[in-house]
Parts: structure tokens; sequence; C-alpha cells
């Protein structure tokens, strides 16, 4: 007899992963307001359902000697999203702080993780050093953007206005999630060899049941 087919799998994270990293990316494009306030509430949303999403499959789709990953980064994002969802905290220093402070943290375990996964041959390993790359990436960018900066422009017809720093950070935090979120939907879409290799498994193991059955 077979076992049975997993319903959660590492397709299903990572198309979970990318439904929230989509809807803070809509979000912060779509928002007329970049303060530090809308950043934070918005950050704070998608990594704290990030961190459900992850210390959830910890139990049910990594293996007992690969779960520390998953935990590692559901408790950072806790950690993180909880800082940025007190509103009287939410200040440009803070968001500062705490999502970069996030970004090169994770960043880095899911790099690591991704290095060791790719030593076993583990299809996903290559999503894992992809996102990490991004979540470092991100963290590098908000380290050289001055939280005080304030570039004055106009524009033709439509007035005077003021570039800021914040402003900069959280444009930088959605262009994060979009990105994140059309790789791992593109990932999770994508057949793996793994699958491809269960499903033989299975149907080869549903012939020889049969055949036995038929003896």
């Amino acid at each position: 007899m077979s076992a049975p087919a997993r319903t959660f799998t590492v397709r299903n994270v990572q198309l979970l992963r990318a439904l929230f990293a989509a809807a803070a990316a809509l979000m912060i494009t779509f928002s007329p307001d970049h303060s530090a306030a809308v950043g934070l509430s918005v950050f704070s949303g998608f990594i704290l359902t990030t961190a459900l999403v992850l210390v959830l499959a910890a139990w049910l789709v990594a293996p007992a000697g690969g779960r520390w990953p998953y935990v590692l980064l559901g408790a950072l994002g806790f950690l993180a999203g909880m800082a940025a969802g007190v509103p009287a905290w939410r200040t440009d220093d803070l968001f500062f702080a705490v999502v970069t402070a996030w970004a090169l943290s994770t960043g880095v375990v899911e790099l690591i993780a991704g290095l060791r996964a790719r030593r076993s041959a583990d299809p996903a390993a290559r999503d894992q050093i992809a996102v990490g790359g991004f979540g470092i990436l991100l963290g590098i960018l908000l380290l050289v953007i001055p939280a005080g900066f304030a570039q004055p422009y106009a524009i033709k017809d439509a007035g005077e206005f003021v570039l800021t720093g914040i402003i900069l950070g959280v444009g930088m935090f959605g262009g994060y999630a979009a990105i994140v979120a059309v790789f791992l939907g593109i990932a999770g879409l994508t057949p793996k060899r793994a699958d491809a290799a269960a499903t033989t498994t299975d149907n080869d193991s549903a012939a020889a049941a049969d055949l036995g059955g038929e003896r």
C-alpha cells in the first residue's frame, strides 16, 4: 500500500508566500501614501502571515532534519512583524531599523538553507538561494538610503513635491515584494522533478497493487 500523498507541500508554501508578497506589493504600489505608518502596516501584515505559513510548513512539509530554516524564519518574522505592528512605534527610523534587520537576517538564513539543500539535490534549493539573495539585496539598499534624505522636485502642471528617504525605503520594500511574488509564483506553478518522480512512484505502486490483485 502506498503512503498517502501530502496535501500541503513545498509548492503550496511557495504559492502562499507569493500570494502574500503580491498583496503587499499591490498595497504599496497603489497607495498614494508611502509614509512609515503605511509601510510598516503593510510590512507587518505581510511578515506575520508569511511567518505563520513557514511555522506550519516546518511540521507539515519539512523533513525532521530540515525544519530549522522554517522555524528560524518564522521566529524572525514574528519578531519583526510584532515590532512593526505597534502603531505608536511607526516612525521612519523604526521602518529602516526593523525592515533592514529582518531583510538581512532572513536573507542570510534562507541563503544558507538553500546552499545546504543544494548539496542533497533538493529541487527547492534554487528558490531558497534566490529569495535569500533578494532579502540581502533589500537590506543593503535600505542601508545606503539616508533616513533623513529629502530632495525637492517639481513636475510641470502638477506642482512641487519632496522625495524623502522613507518614500524610497517603502518603495524598495514594495519592489522586493513584487519580485518575490513573481519568482515564487513561477516556482510554485512549475512542475518539479521531485513531483514527477513522486507521481511516477505512485503510479508504479498502483500498477503493482493491481497486478498483485489479479493473481
